[in-house]
């Protein structure tokens, strides 16, 4: 191989090393409305600070019950076919009408874009919907963001939704517990060091007393309700589970746990097997019991 070629060839990687990681700090990824709607569902599309807001019901027989569902993708994805099944899926079990915030994410944007957007969404909603009527969900990265932004609710003494739903959450984007070692080799889906990086690009410039907003495992757990977490014993993000309903404990907030042996991240929205439909099952009973 001549010298001439060996440059260009050094050339090419370094410029393919800068030009990929600046695109997408300029790119504004989005979430698209999803390819196919079920029949017996509508999706509307409507703008909220210059982001979609997709609102997912029934056609027929729809319940005055909300859920405002935050999709997963470690803040760096938008939402997959996978979330708009599983979402469809719950609306049409539930009755209920389902927003999806399109919600910023990283690396363009930071944790600030998003809080700053989902808590005036989240006041604009209670203009028309009551907190008895509405459910928050999350999954993965989602999964943190609604409990770092019920966190930010109850500091500001503002009204928490009647009930929230997690599924796999990510509660604390620095990957810090010993426990999540352990748990590693078991887990197909996710890599502690690459959730470890998303999340510095996620949380840059974050102020001390904002931080358990992407972190909320470390927030104010003192004032949160009828929360309930889905959770499998082979995802790296489980040990935090744990965590977090020791620290709820401490400040008398019972945070019930539903966990899963040998279940993957998300298992519940990934997989179409009978301990995702189990898991389902046993979702969709924790929320009717709460209607």
């Amino acid at each position: 191989m001549n010298k001439r070629l060996i440059i260009s060839i050094i050339i090419i990687f370094i410029s393919i090393s800068i030009l990929i990681p600046g695109y997408f700090f300029i790119v504004d990824i989005e979430s698209k409305i999803p390819q196919t709607i079920d029949d017996e569902l509508k999706i509307e599309t409507s703008t909220f600070m210059s982001r979609k807001i997709f609102t997912i019901s029934p056609k027929k027989d729809m319940s005055q019950n909300v859920i405002l569902y935050f999709h997963g993708g470690a803040y760096m994805a938008e939402a997959t076919h996978k979330h708009w099944k599983f979402v469809q899926k719950l609306s049409k079990d539930t009755k209920a009408k389902i927003i999806v915030p399109d919600y910023p994410l990283t690396p363009r944007y930071t944790y600030k874009s998003v809080l700053n957007i989902t808590d005036n969404f989240y006041s604009k909603l209670l203009k028309t919907v009551k907190t008895e009527n509405l459910t928050i969900m999350g999954d993965s990265a989602g999964g943190g963001l609604a409990l770092g932004l019920e966190e930010k609710l109850a500091n500001d003494n503002n009204p928490l939704p009647k009930q929230t739903i997690l599924i796999s959450p990510w509660l604390d984007t620095t990957m810090s517990n010993p426990k999540i070692d352990q748990v590693q080799p078991y887990d197909k889906d996710l890599n502690k060091f690459k959730l470890y990086i998303a999340g510095i690009f996620y949380t840059r410039g974050a102020a001390e007393n904002e931080k358990y907003f992407a972190n909320p495992i470390n927030g104010d757990l003192s004032k949160l309700n009828n929360l309930i977490i889905y959770t499998g014993t082979n995802d790296i993000l489980n040990p935090d589970v744990h965590l977090l309903q020791e620290k709820a404990s401490k400040v008398n907030v019972d945070v019930q746990i539903r966990e899963y042996k040998e279940a993957q991240h998300i298992w519940i929205i990934n997989y179409n097997d009978s301990l995702a439909n189990r898991a389902y099952e046993d979702l969709l009973n924790d929320y009717k019991l709460r209607q």
